[in-house]
């Protein structure tokens, strides 16, 4: 079962915490800002995303969804 992860990229602040905790290492800060002026968080190859949940856990503003698909 893959996982799908989606990022409330206006709500992201980039402190990069969700990037550290990923086991796959599959989580980038992307090179656009929002309209807060951070770089916000997303995933480079979804297709290696196991939806463990991690990055999830470890957001301390609640903007990343993790899902079983």
């Amino acid at each position: 079962m893959a996982g799908y992860v989606t990022f409330e990229e206006e709500r992201c602040k980039g402190c990069e915490l969700c990037k550290t905790v990923c086991p796959k290492q599959i989580i980038i800060m992307r090179a656009a800002t929002n309209s807060r002026g951070y770089h916000p968080a997303a995933v480079e190859r979804m297709e290696e995303c196991t939806a463990c949940a991690s990055c999830a856990r470890m957001c301390p503003d609640s903007v990343i969804t993790v899902e079983r698909r």
